[in-house]
């Protein structure tokens, strides 16, 4: 007799009656979820978490007695989880859930607003809790991953017109934030997905723009895309390469989600492989489900260099396990590793063979 499949708990940490109402609704229409229960602030919360040992906490930032952020401190320092963090879709929110990402969160989603239906948050709440529940999460994961004290990026041997295509979902944040500023400034043009909502991704990419040597910004359609810069895909967007002459350019465009994703790695992948080819390098990294891993060997095939991270480094190995069981990477690495590869693969002469 097959045993029955184990449900994620969750607990549901919010100071409005009406979104712990609406999260535990949309959430129990999932057979594979159970709501264990919900606390109006981190204080209620904190028993509720010795009571019930959830798998996965949905924690709002902005409440009263104690901020999200603060509680989430000391929750990943005395009893790490998995926390989804549901912030309002406003500039401050936006700050808000990039700290709490870098204060141990696994993921961010938009908090039920008119802007979004019940049913779209329900669907993509469900899904970050199941990625969620998957996460690896230890008291260092709440600590941010810096680079190396010797890792000041030095300038390229030469120069190098590639295109650097990444694609990263959960725990992509703090993966990019630990990538990017070991990068010199003379990088080639990178563009990135990263599963984040509308009006989160300007702010992250303003984050790295801050600590790495590289322009980051988050993408407008038209963009050229050049040495030195990096572009981050907006949220509920997808983000295409396209070749005017011997200039890459962006495309940021509308259109149905691809893998339940918009913006979607794939879309981004298979648009650098037609455009690039064999000038191109992919990157796939830590996050839930399948995207990307298609489009990765679409740009293998067509002659790109491409790199997978691996287990171990990983906080959702999803991606990038796809991706390896689809003969998708070219090489699989752990994250400390990657922005060496990706430099040794900028400067290395790649498929000599191909004309």
């Amino acid at each position: 007799m097959t045993q029955p499949r184990k449900r994620v708990r969750v607990l549901i940490v919010d100071d409005s009656a009406v979104v712990r109402q609406i999260l535990s609704r949309e959430l129990v229409r999932d057979p594979d979820i159970e709501v264990v229960g919900t606390a109006p602030d981190p204080y209620v919360a904190r028993d509720k978490i010795v009571q019930l040992s959830p798998d996965v906490l949905t924690l709002d930032v902005e409440m009263p007695r104690m901020d999200g952020i603060t509680f989430l401190r000391k929750l990943m320092h005395y009893e790490p989880m998995p926390v989804i963090v549901v912030s309002s879709l406003t500039t401050a929110g936006g700050e808000l859930a990039l700290e709490a990402l870098e204060a141990g969160a696994v993921d961010v989603m938009c908090k039920p607003n008119s802007a979004y239906t019940i049913g779209d948050v329900g669907r993509e709440l469900i899904e970050k809790v199941k990625a969620a529940s998957q996460a690896r999460v230890s008291r260092t994961h709440g600590e941010r991953r810096t680079p190396p004290p010797d890792a000041a990026p030095a300038p390229l041997k030469r120069t190098t017109n590639k295109i650097v295509a990444i694609g990263t979902s959960t725990g992509g944040t703090e993966a990019l934030r630990y990538v990017l500023p070991q990068l010199p400034a003379d990088f080639p043009g990178i563009m990135i997905v990263q599963h984040m909502p509308k009006g989160f991704t300007a702010s992250f990419a303003k984050s790295l723009d801050r600590e790495s040597q590289l322009d980051v910004k988050e993408a407008e359609d038209g963009d050229t895309v050049s040495s030195g810069t990096a572009i981050v895909a907006p949220g509920n967007s997808h983000l295409l390469l396209q070749r005017s002459g011997a200039v890459y350019k962006a495309r940021v465009k509308d259109g149905p989600h691809v893998n339940r994703h918009r913006p979607s790695a794939d879309v981004l992948f298979e648009s650098v492989a037609r455009c690039a080819g064999r000038n191109a390098i992919g990157v796939i990294m830590t996050g839930m489900g399948r995207d990307g891993a298609a489009g990765l060997k679409q740009m293998r095939d067509a002659g790109a260099f491409t790199l997978a991270q691996d287990e171990a480094s990983c906080v959702v190995f999803g991606m990038p396990r796809e991706a390896i069981l689809q003969d998708a990477a070219d090489s699989i690495v752990s994250l400390e590793q990657i922005p060496k590869a990706m430099i040794r693969a900028v400067e290395a002469t790649l498929h000599p063979q191909a004309s």
